[in-house]
């Protein structure tokens, strides 16, 4: 279609924020617009440029015969740290505490806003990695690892703690819950996780990491590796963690004792995210 260059940006700047981390050649921009490629080229400088200014994430050239263009998601610090705040002071509610120490999130994590939000700033937390696929555990972890697997643009996987027919074969591993102290099983379809895959592993809540450090060792059983482990939140843990605080990234920490919720940044860094800059004219 023959366009003004107003609608091709909206219709670029859609395309490539529905297909992140994917290098799209400036041949199919230019057919699909039947453009000259310098005009093309001109119109990617401008979202180039939108897109840094405004933290919605990075517009990178791939030189070469198969290059193009990419979009990486992002999130800009003052935003996160905008978001992190709202989402602490939410969290520091004396009502969500629940039997055994638990914490109720759900409220939060069903808001589609909110998972996205996390997910931007997931996948800007592990944007120097090579992420192949994003896995978690059923149940209450699967919106955050399906809001931060789209933003990655890499298939999502779930491990679960019992087979079912339509899995077909099945690889399974044995692990000590963390905080139940009890042996489980968790599963995964062989058909879920190519070999030599690079997995980040995401899920709610950190208690004892024993279910982190099962997803750990069934990513092994898939002669893959792990990229990262991150949760939105952890707790207060006396003992001996499954996982060591080096191998994971929390957005929150809660601590529940006596019946109080405390809530402080988790041990995440905003090393990753920039500052709002604009370029010169």
């Amino acid at each position: 279609m023959k366009a003004k260059r107003s609608a091709r940006l909206v219709d670029m700047t859609r395309y490539l924020m529905e297909n992140p981390n994917t290098v799209v050649p400036l041949t199919f921009f230019a057919n699909r617009y039947d453009s000259a490629k310098s005009s093309i080229s001109e119109d990617l400088t401008i979202l180039r440029k939108t897109f840094m200014e405004t933290g919605t994430g990075v517009l990178e050239t791939i030189p070469g015969a198969a290059g193009g263009s990419m979009f990486m998601p992002g999130i800009q610090k003052q935003e996160a740290c905008q978001f992190i705040d709202e989402v602490q002071s939410a969290l520091a509610d004396n009502s969500r505490v629940l039997p055994g120490g638990y914490v109720y999130m759900n409220d939060l994590l069903n808001r589609p806003s909110i998972l996205r939000q996390i997910g931007r700033i997931i996948a800007t937390l592990y944007s120097d990695k090579k992420i192949d696929a994003v896995l978690t555990v059923a149940t209450k972890g699967i919106p955050v690892a399906q809001s931060v697997a789209t933003l990655l643009n890499v298939p999502f996987v779930i491990a679960r703690h019992d087979s079912r027919i339509t899995d077909g074969s099945t690889i399974s591993v044995n692990y000590i819950s963390g905080s139940q102290k009890r042996i489980e099983k968790m599963v995964l379809s062989k058909r879920s996780l190519p070999a030599n895959s690079n997995v980040l592993i995401v899920d709610d809540f950190l208690r004892g990491g024993g279910s982190a450090d099962g997803l750990c060792s069934l990513i092994k059983e898939f002669d893959s590796e792990v990229a990262g482990i991150a949760f939105v939140a952890e707790r207060d843990y006396e003992g001996q963690r499954k996982i060591g605080e080096d191998d994971y990234t929390s957005l929150f920490k809660i601590d529940t004792n006596n019946g109080d919720i405390k809530v402080d940044l988790g041990n995440f860094t905003y090393d990753k995210f920039s500052d709002i800059t604009k370029e010169e004219e």
